[in-house]
């Protein structure tokens, strides 16, 4: 499969799943390379972070409809699992989804979250609220670049709306490429961070 995630760290057992060590996995778009991540962290934006004032999953229309029958959630499904069987609805009927966040392997998609890489909220209390429903609904499904991955429910709901000054994935081997992630995706789309975001964005990049 695709680059770079092999040295998944073992996690606990948890109920419909199998843990392995170091499984081939799939997963986002590359992202941009460390010393890039470097350079667009530096350009930006650090102001205090705004409210949820007004923020409502709602205003970020997601899992619209990519391709026949396929929604952005069951693609990505089959584009973060390994034989992936899907029906004639797009939902998986066989496959098996590796969890970077953890290291935890599913065999059963409803088992799975697709998360946003930047949370909807964290996007909408960095810029996002003055977006047109239009931006917000593409950012909430853009596949193109590095903001919907398939995770654990468990490491999906850990995380919540937190962003890495207070959350970081408990496999610390994909802190490098997580950093990238998060910071392609704000550098993207142009929104703001906070200044412990930034230390914290910073020490994950050290790692690469």
């Amino acid at each position: 499969m695709r680059r770079l995630l092999a040295c998944l760290t073992t996690a606990a057992t948890v109920t419909a799943t199998v843990v392995i060590a170091a499984p081939a996995v799939a997963s986002p778009p590359t992202p941009p390379s460390a010393s890039t991540a470097a350079t667009e962290l530096a350009t930006l934006t650090v102001k205090t972070e705004g409210t949820t004032t007004g923020y409502s999953r709602d205003k970020f229309p997601h899992w619209h409809n990519v391709s026949g029958t396929c929604d952005t959630r069951e693609e990505v499904l089959k584009r973060d699992g390994t034989g992936v069987t899907v029906d004639s609805a797009c939902q998986p009927t066989a496959g098996k989804w590796t969890s970077v966040y953890d290291g935890v392997v599913i065999t059963d998609s409803s088992d799975v979250d697709i998360d946003h890489i930047v949370p909807l909220a964290e996007a909408w209390k960095s810029g996002a609220s003055t977006w047109t429903t239009a931006k917000r609904e593409e950012f909430a499904n853009n596949l193109t670049i590095s903001q919907l991955i398939a995770v654990s429910a468990s490491s999906n709901r850990s995380k919540g709306d937190r962003d890495p000054a207070s959350w970081q994935p408990t496999n610390v081997s994909i802190h490098c490429i997580y950093a990238r992630y998060w910071i392609s995706v704000k550098y993207t789309y142009k929104l703001s961070l906070q200044s412990a975001e930034k230390t914290a964005l910073q020490s994950m990049l050290d790692a690469c």
